[in-house]
């Protein structure tokens, strides 16, 4: 069984412009060891630009990395204005002559009459 064997754009995009520019498909194919069948693909893929993809793929690749790191930078500064004021919150001074309940608020003093 034949090993399938993995060609880089830049030799794909060679031979594309080694046929365009009017070499013979046979002799090309006996050359780099390929067949002519593959050599159409590239020529095929090439045409419109499809051998570039590395490129294109690269600066894609580039600007999501930018936005990724502005969005970091953004929710960085989002969790520090969500948290500054919990910190805040929990070291601001207390009155100790108040007591407060998490439930009712503020516990009522009792009335010095008394209640009936």
């Amino acid at each position: 069984m034949t090993k399938q064997r993995s060609h880089g754009a830049a030799f794909k995009r060679q031979v594309a412009e080694e046929f365009i520019a009017g070499e013979a498909l046979h002799a090309m194919a006996q050359r780099h060891d390929i067949s002519r069948q593959l050599i159409r693909t590239w020529v095929g893929e090439f045409k419109p630009g499809a051998l570039d993809g590395g490129v294109l793929a690269a600066n894609l690749l580039q600007e999501y990395e930018a936005r990724i790191a502005a969005l970091d930078r953004m929710a960085g500064r989002q969790a520090l204005e969500i948290e500054l004021p919990k910190g805040a919150l929990k070291h601001a001074p207390r009155p100790r002559s108040a007591s407060i309940s998490v439930v009712t608020g503020r516990v009522a003093s009792p009335s010095a009459e008394g209640a009936r």
